[in-house]
């Protein structure tokens, strides 16, 4: 196209549309033009990857979970991302978007997208298109259920859950994310967190806490004062589940940059990218090291989740450290992991894939971070940890015990034994493996 234009001369350039070429336009407004097709571009990309990652939860719940409760474990996956799509279509997006905001609490409606072939005057130029960046936050909001979906899984009924859901995806997130990312009351006070370790991440963790709490353990994990181990069915594809997240968590932190339109924007997800891998690699070899020492052998389930951890660790601040803080950060996360999974025990807390460890307690720990290097202070980031966390916990816990009295939340003793896949689905997800 271009050696095509340089062969043409400047006054046949208004011919250009008749030869199926595009009109060109005036320096100031090509600019402009640029911004918002790369960013446009950039959202969808990274939504893609983003999206991925419910596959990647899928894998890493499936392989962490007994094989008779996998084919549940799908279905919940599938099941809230379906949900979380059309909430955040119903009233979340415009909830946690609603415009010129500084308050609480703006319910919102349905999502509009622009107008087939909407033309650039009425196009946000100075941004992307509604459609990129509804489906961008869309994948955010599903991730967040994701997490609970681990925490609570093996004795929770699929209803019940995809009720949760509902509420979390369309109510309680859009609402706390509104205060930072839809320019709400912790945005105005400096509250500091890039791409989500506490407006995703610890949302998931305080409410898959809630849940856990209420729900209780599985039967015969604690048992005569005693932590009894609950092997996954398949750690291959756990670690293919862990692999898959790793990827798309590109597109989580890369995307959250919200403009490639100029050369700055475009060094800056680069350099996210590369700071996102590091502190996945640093909580993974942390947990590595640690599991030695600790127990005389490593521990893959913990190496696996110390690589989560280090990416959660970043995603408050994967922009402004170093390779060398990306590092650092991701290796606390790791080692936060490796202590927090058995503390949980102590307090008899089943947390079936160590969802509360890693998103959680790693989210605190990377929205704290974000004062050595990002322009936040230690008072305005606990505020706003504080905020996130009675919130979200006392609204999942209000919600999970209505469940509870009205429909009930956990299946019955025996089909806890038998597995959900046959009690809640009827199907089984190896039935050459079943006893019959």
């Amino acid at each position: 196209m271009n050696l095509m234009k340089s062969l043409i001369p400047a006054a046949a350039i208004v011919a250009l549309p008749q030869m199926g070429l595009a009109q060109e336009a005036t320096p100031g407004e090509a600019a402009q033009h640029t911004q918002y097709i790369f960013t446009t571009l950039l959202f969808l990309m990274a939504g893609f990857l983003v999206f991925f990652m419910a596959a990647g939860f899928a894998m890493l719940e499936g392989g962490l979970v007994r094989s008779k409760n996998v084919a549940m474990q799908m279905i919940k996956n599938i099941a809230l991302f379906s949900i979380a799509a059309i909430m955040y279509w119903l009233v979340g997006f415009n909830t946690m978007y609603p415009g010129d905001f500084n308050g609480f609490f703006a319910l919102g409606g349905p999502t509009v997208l622009d107008a087939v072939g909407v033309a650039p005057a009425d196009a946000a130029l100075d941004y992307a298109s509604i459609g990129s960046d509804f489906f961008f936050q869309l994948v955010f909001v599903a991730a967040t259920a994701s997490i609970v979906s681990g925490a609570v899984a093996e004795r929770i009924k699929l209803w019940p859950f995809l009720v949760f859901v509902i509420v979390l995806t369309g109510i309680l997130y859009p609402i706390s994310g509104s205060w930072k990312w839809g320019g709400g009351w912790l945005d105005a006070m400096g509250f500091s967190d890039f791409a989500g370790s506490t407006v995703v991440h610890s949302v998931g963790g305080w409410a898959a806490l809630a849940g856990c709490l209420i729900l209780g353990p599985r039967i015969g994990k604690y048992k005569d004062g005693k932590v009894h181990p609950m092997p996954g069915s398949n750690l291959a594809l756990a670690t293919l589940g862990t692999f898959i997240l790793w990827l798309g968590w590109f597109g989580f932190n890369g995307g959250s940059q919200l403009a490639m339109g100029t050369v700055g924007d475009v060094s800056d997800v680069s350099r996210i990218f590369a700071n996102t891998n590091m502190a996945a690699a640093a909580g993974a070899v942390a947990a590595l090291i640690m599991t030695q020492l600790l127990y005389k052998k490593p521990d893959l389930t913990m190496v696996l989740n110390g690589a989560l951890a280090g990416l959660v660790s970043i995603t408050a601040e994967p922009l402004a450290p170093t390779l060398f803080g990306a590092l650092w950060i991701g290796a606390v996360g790791g080692i936060i992991v490796v202590f927090a999974v058995p503390m949980l025990d102590k307090f008899k807390i089943d947390d079936v894939v160590g969802a509360i460890p890693v998103h959680l307690f790693a989210g605190i720990w990377g929205t704290i971070a974000v004062i050595f290097y990002g322009e936040a202070n230690l008072g305005t980031q606990l505020l706003g940890i504080a905020a996130y966390g009675v919130f979200t916990f006392v609204g999942a816990a209000i919600l999970w015990t209505i469940l509870k009295a009205t429909v009930g939340i956990r299946v019955s003793e025996e089909d806890e034994i038998n597995g959900l896949d046959m009690a809640e689905l009827g199907m089984e997800a190896y039935p050459e493996f079943s006893k019959g």
